[in-house]
């Protein structure tokens, strides 16, 4: 999957492309995704393309507390008026995750 992900974002030019992977995998893969994600790097990440690999140094892994940054980039363009960017408190967001 991360490799579908990656082979739509090498349209974008390079940096962008590699943000944008990272950004898509932080948004959407809970934990779980995450975590088999980095067992494929850490073993040498036979498989993945180079764009994935690159973006993995921006890719959280499962545990790490948020960056500011990434707070950010998570509620962006969040649809439906959702997310803190619409003034939506973070209690409710987490109340709305379960």
């Amino acid at each position: 999957m991360a490799n579908q992900i990656g082979t739509f974002f090498e349209s974008k030019p390079h940096d962008l492309g590699v943000a944008g992977v990272a950004e898509h995998i932080n948004k959407f893969w809970e934990p779980r995704m995450r975590g088999h994600f980095f067992e494929v790097v850490d073993k040498g990440g036979e498989g993945l393309k180079p764009i994935v690999l690159e973006a993995a140094a921006t890719i959280r892994r499962p545990g790490e507390p948020i960056s500011p940054e990434q707070a950010h980039q998570a509620n962006a363009s969040v649809p439906g008026d959702k997310g803190e960017a619409s003034g939506e408190t973070k209690s409710r967001i987490a109340a709305s995750q379960g």
